[in-house]
C-alpha cells in the first residue's frame, strides 16, 4: 500500500487494525479517512469496518487477497460524469458489483489557520471539476491529488499557507484546517454513484421483487449497423437501458466497448430474450452484477 500524508497515518493504521480482526465486515475504499468514498462507506454500511487504501486499484486488491469482503468504489458523478478509468479497472478486477449508492457531493474550501491569500488548491480531479466555476472566479490554480481528504492532509503537512484543499468538511477537523467557505461545488444537487464490489455475484433470483440493475460490457461485431441491431434488442423486449458509455480497447482505436446498465435481471423474461439476442450481435460480452437499485431512474 502507498504512503498516505503523515498527518492522516495514525487514523489510517488504527482503522487497518481494526479491519484485520474482521475481513468479511470490512469495506475498503480509495482515498483517505474523511474522503467521499468513507463517507459513502459508512451510509452504506453503518456496522462495517472501513478499510482506507491509496487508490481505487488499491481497494479492489484488498477485496482480492481478502483483507476486505468489499470494496465501494465510486463509478460517476451527476456534475463532471463518470470516474476516470473505472471503465477499465471493473472488469479487469474480476469482482462483481453486488450493490449501489448514492450520495450528494458537498465540498469545503480549506487551508492552514491563518492562511491569508491563497494561490493553487489540492485536490481529486473529479472534486476540482466540480468546483470549477468557483476556482475561476477566485484565480485559483487547481492542483490534482490522489483523493479529496488525501489532499487535505497533504496540506496540512506541507504547511505552506499559500495552498488550500477541497474535501469534505469532515476532513478539517481531522487534519487541524480551516474552513473558508463551504459548498464551494457549483451544482447544489451534486450527485456520486458508487457501487459495492465483492468476489462473487448476487443470485437474481435470490434478490427478492424490488427493482433490479444489471451492469454489463459489451463490444460489438465490426459490422455495419451492428450497435444499431445491438441496442434494439432491448427496445423491442421492452427493457429500460439507463445508461451507455463507450470506451476504447487498446490502441488501433479499432475495439471499442460499451458499458451499459439495465433495469431488470436475468431471470425475467425480457431481460433473458434481451441478452440473448444482445450476444448475437457481440464478439465479446461480460456481466458485472446485478443487485437491488438504490435509486429510482426516470
Amino acid at each position: 500500500m502507498r504512503k498516505f500524508p503523515a498527518p492522516a497515518l495514525e487514523l489510517v493504521e488504527t482503522m487497518r487494525l481494526a479491519a484485520q480482526g474482521d475481513p468479511a465486515r470490512t469495506i475498503s475504499f480509495g482515498g483517505a479517512p474523511g474522503s467521499n468514498s468513507h463517507r459513502a462507506a459508512g451510509q452504506f454500511d453503518p456496522d462495517a469496518l472501513p478499510l482506507p487504501c491509496h487508490g481505487f486499484n488499491d481497494a479492489i486488491d484488498a477485496v482480492k487477497t481478502g483483507i476486505a469482503g468489499r470494496a465501494l468504489i465510486p463509478i460517476e458523478n451527476s456534475q463532471h460524469g463518470r470516474v476516470a478509468d473505472i471503465h477499465f479497472m471493473l472488469p479487469e478486477s474480476g469482482l462483481s458489483i453486488v450493490a449501489e449508492h448514492f450520495i450528494p457531493i458537498h465540498h469545503a474550501l480549506m487551508a492552514l489557520p491563518g492562511s491569508g491569500e491563497l494561490e493553487g488548491v489540492y485536490s481529486h480531479p473529479q472534486a476540482l471539476g466540480q468546483s470549477r466555476h468557483f476556482l475561476q472566479e477566485r484565480g485559483l490554480v487547481p492542483l490534482a491529488h490522489v483523493d479529496t481528504a488525501g489532499a487535505a492532509a497533504h496540506v496540512a503537512e506541507r504547511g505552506d499557507p499559500r495552498f488550500g484543499a477541497i474535501a469534505p468538511a469532515i476532513a478539517a477537523e481531522m487534519y487541524g484546517l480551516e474552513i473558508i467557505e463551504n459548498n464551494v461545488e457549483d451544482a447544489a444537487d451534486n450527485m456520486t454513484r458508487f457501487v459495492a464490489l465483492a468476489p462473487e455475484p448476487l443470485d437474481p433470483p435470490a434478490l427478492g421483487d424490488g427493482p433490479l440493475m444489471t451492469t454489463f460490457i459489451f463490444e460489438v461485431k465490426n459490422v455495419p449497423a451492428a450497435l444499431y441491431k445491438a441496442l434494439g434488442c432491448f427496445a423491442t423486449n421492452g427493457v429500460n437501458m439507463t445508461k451507455l458509455e463507450s470506451y476504447q480497447r487498446g490502441a488501433s482505436f479499432a475495439a471499442t466497448m460499451f458499458y451499459a446498465d439495465i433495469e431488470g435481471a436475468p431471470g425475467m423474461a425480457g431481460v433473458d430474450v434481451a441478452l440473448e439476442e444482445l450476444a448475437f450481435h457481440c464478439k465479446r460480452l461480460r456481466m458485472l452484477g446485478s443487485y437491488p437499485q438504490a435509486r429510482q431512474r426516470g
